[in-house]
């Protein structure tokens, strides 16, 4: 991702990091096990600095093998067609995905790891099995849209998507303050329908699923809640579990959740 903007991701996720530890919701005192540490703190930086640059180098070579001289050949669309193709190629198909893997249990392997700490925090974002990224198909297209060039208006988009990701999976629940003014009841009546809020998100983390809040088979959205409403799996009740994590599923290593399927224990 060739572009100026590309540290400014990791700066947001770091702002997120340190207004937890400023309100001392980033170390889970009580709730994170040894294990967790080692998921998110090789999980993390193998994601943003292995994963990513490998798709966004590998994407372009296979283009060029197939369309010689693809590159920028979309690069005169108008940014708005641009940012709706990004919406579907890239935050719709990782709805589907991310639905997906909820739903066959190979792929559930490579993406329990985002559910299996018993807490909400910035630290979970990246939290998935390696393999869970590497074949993750919105990233492929991303990277494919950014080689017909789409990048400036990329770096734009992802500055949004992340933002509200980072958003929606910090335990500083940004939304809940706001619930409680009654004029903005209509406004957040719109957000909460658009866009991955906190209370969504965070029913979709839920250990279990008849507290009345919980809806792990449900609130997939990334940036937009949108595909939620549209598919029919939407559950929006504007309350928070009071326990996160798994609901009876044994446990597994920290090696088994990050290298499945290579190490399966």
């Amino acid at each position: 991702m060739a572009f100026d903007t590309k540290l400014l991701v990791p700066l947001i996720f770091a702002g997120f990091a340190l207004l937890e530890i400023a309100t001392q919701r980033f170390f889970q005192s009580g709730k994170g096990k040894p294990r967790d540490v080692w998921i998110e703190a090789i999980g993390t930086p193998v994601f943003i600095l292995i994963t990513v640059p490998a798709i966004f180098y590998a994407a372009p070579v296979l283009m060029e093998g197939v369309f010689p001289g693809s590159a920028n050949a979309w690069a005169d669309l108008p940014w708005w067609v641009m940012v709706l193709i990004l919406l579907v190629g890239d935050d719709m198909t990782q709805y589907w995905w991310h639905r997906a893997s909820h739903a066959h249990p190979w792929l559930y392997n490579l993406h329990r790891a985002h559910h299996s700490g018993e807490y909400m925090s910035i630290r979970i974002v990246y939290r998935n099995a390696i393999a869970y990224y590497i074949f993750m198909p919105g990233l492929w297209i991303a990277a494919m849209l950014v080689h017909l060039g789409f990048g400036p208006v990329y770096a734009v988009y992802l500055l949004i998507k992340m933002t509200v990701i980072f958003g929606a999976h910090s335990s500083l629940r940004w939304d809940a303050p706001l619930y409680k003014v009654n004029w903005l009841s209509p406004v957040m009546w719109v957000i909460e329908r658009t866009i991955s809020t906190p209370a969504t998100h965070f029913a979709h983390h839920g250990m279990h699923k008849d507290d009345g809040v919980t809806h792990y088979k449900g609130n997939y959205g990334n940036l937009l809640f949108f595909w939620d409403v549209l598919f029919g799996t939407a559950h929006i009740t504007r309350r928070f579990p009071k326990k996160y994590g798994i609901e009876n599923l044994e446990d597994r290593s920290a090696a088994g959740e990050l290298a499945w399927p290579l190490i399966r224990k």
